[in-house]
């Protein structure tokens, strides 16, 4: 099958995508609906053959063997020995989820009603500080424990009616310090999100807010709460065990926003809105479980994917949210998308033959425009790109504005489907004057190749039910592309080794101990931060 894929890659080299809308409606044949929502895909260099070959070798691959093995609870992420049971979190009303034979639901759903519980007596100024209500929420956590909630209390600005949520990650002292320092420690909640309670990022953070707020506030524990599965370890800080909500071992950190995890979120937008975004996340699964490959959103789009990747060798994609408030959802998805599936090895322990994904960048439009859509339009290499736009915006009374990014979103995909050929250019030019070499030599400035593959993902309005379709939309993309390359999607060994050394370094940096065994690299740029100030 790859080997069909790659001649038909090779076959479509230098066609032109433009001529693929000669025959029939291929607006409509390249494209899928799901919730409102609208997949285009018709502005690829895949045609009626090339989908079928994508499709079967979905099916050989066997992802709807491998889709029901995962939402059964069987054990996927197998170097790990771990179900993957994110779907479980917002199986609001499904039926038993079973791992090693117990049903986890009953424990989900009464997780879910304490974090609503918590959430509405902090919300109604039943749960307060020792200064009054609560006024600021900062969550402290990294990776998945940052990137998920961040995102998605941006993304639903309209509907925050709750304290004002803030995020510290990065274990550099600056982050933490710019957060707190405006801040009343008397009427803030501190949540600190680790699952072991001991991520030495999250905790050093964790350890420098409790001081700041002992400061001012009698007893700190009292106005911190955990997401942690380690008990003991929260209760030797002081939380009480009723704001602590621990998750299991099947849920992945970049997977963990529909949980305890977007416990922010849940205080920022209320527990109606929260299961709002449960019931979207809730219906993508129910799609992806249930529609046809041909019109599936997310086994599409996998498919796209792949045949960008592994068989034309784009080495990037582009996502291009044209909503402000999804300014973070580029950084999610290089988390869920390259973390997950950024692997050189397969299940049994080869070596891949193939890359297992692109580096996953963007912004959201019009930003970009202004930055590097010139790379995108003129530059050598092909950029895959996935533009999200959706028909409303949030502000009625600026409605000609969201028209304007519309537009632009549109335009963006059709120049870059179009371009400019140089006849064109010489038109251009012309009609401003210029002759000769100087009109030639300026007209070849002018020229846009085209011919440049996107899809568009429109939606009806950025809602939280919206929102979960499409967090839940890309994360079953990533598992079909794993299925399909035989990789395991869910561990992240590639973290590890990094945080041994960096460990190893601190000893070093602090005088405690030589260089002795570090290249001489390292060793001189210890010696440098050493004589440079380095506390």
């Amino acid at each position: 099958m790859w080997d069909d894929l790659k001649r038909r890659g090779a076959a479509a080299e230098g066609r032109e995508i433009l001529s693929l809308f000669e025959e029939g409606d291929r607006a409509a044949s390249f494209s899928a609906t799901f919730g409102g929502m609208l997949f285009d895909y018709s502005k690829t260099n895949i045609d009626d053959g090339t989908m079928a070959a994508l499709l079967r070798l979905a099916e050989e691959a066997g992802v709807a063997d491998r889709r029901a093995a995962m939402m059964s609870g069987e054990k996927i992420n197998e170097t790990e020995g771990r179900a993957v049971l994110h779907t479980a979190l917002r199986n609001l009303d499904g039926g038993p989820v079973r791992v090693d034979g117990r049903d986890v639901m009953p424990e989900v759903r009464a997780t879910l009603d304490r974090m609503e519980d918590f959430a509405r007596a902090l919300r109604s100024g039943g749960f307060a500080g020792q200064g009054g209500p609560i006024t600021d929420v900062v969550n402290i956590g990294i990776g998945g424990s940052d990137l998920g909630p961040v995102m998605a209390v941006q993304a639903l600005g309209p509907y925050c009616d709750g304290p004002r949520c803030h995020f510290v990650s990065n274990v550099d002292g600056a982050h933490v310090h710019d957060v707190l320092e405006r801040l009343d420690p008397t009427t803030t909640l501190v949540i600190v999100a680790s699952k072991t309670f001991t991520t030495i990022e999250t905790m050093t953070n964790a350890e420098t807010a409790r001081a700041w707020m002992a400061d001012r506030v009698r007893d700190p524990g009292a106005q911190f709460a955990a997401l942690s599965s380690n008990r003991d370890a929260t209760a030797a800080w002081g939380i009480d065990e009723s704001r602590v909500f621990g998750f299991e071992e099947w849920v992945g950190g970049r997977y963990s926003v529909w949980g305890p995890i977007g416990l922010s979120l849940m205080l920022a937008v209320g527990p109606e809105d929260f299961r709002a975004f449960l019931r979207g996340g809730q219906a993508m699964d129910r799609h992806f479980r249930e529609a046809a490959f041909a019109g599936n959103l997310p086994v599409l789009l996998a498919l796209v994917g792949i045949w960008h990747n592994q068989v034309l060798g784009y080495p990037t994609r582009a996502v291009l949210p044209y909503e402000q408030r999804l300014l973070r959802l580029p950084a999610y998805l290089q988390q869920l998308e390259m973390e997950s599936n950024g692997k050189s090895v397969a299940m049994d322990g080869t070596p891949l033959e193939t890359s297992a994904g692109p580096v996953v960048w963007g912004e959201p439009g019009t930003n970009g425009q202004h930055a590097f859509y010139q790379l995108i339009h003129q530059g050598t290499q092909v950029v895959p790109c996935e533009f999200l736009v959706g028909a409303e915006g949030h502000e009625p009374a600026l409605a000609h504005q969201h028209r304007l990014l519309v537009a632009n979103c549109l335009a963006q995909s059709e120049a870059l489907l179009r371009g400019r050929p140089l006849g064109q250019a010489r038109v251009l030019m012309a009609e401003k004057g210029l002759e000769g070499d100087e009109l030639e030599r300026q007209a070849r400035h002018r020229v846009f190749p085209g011919n440049r593959p996107s899809t568009t993902l429109a939606y009806p309005k950025l809602t939280p039910e919206v929102l979960g379709m499409i967090v839940a939309l890309y994360e079953h993309r990533v598992f079909v592309e794993g299925v399909i390359l035989g990789i395991n999607s869910y561990d992240q060994w590639g973290v590890e080794l990094g945080k041994e050394l960096a460990l190893a370094l601190d000893p070093v940096l602090q005088g405690q101990k030589d260089t002795a065994g570090k290249d001489g690299s390292t060793a001189a740029l210890v010696a440098y931060m050493r004589d440079h100030g380095l506390g």
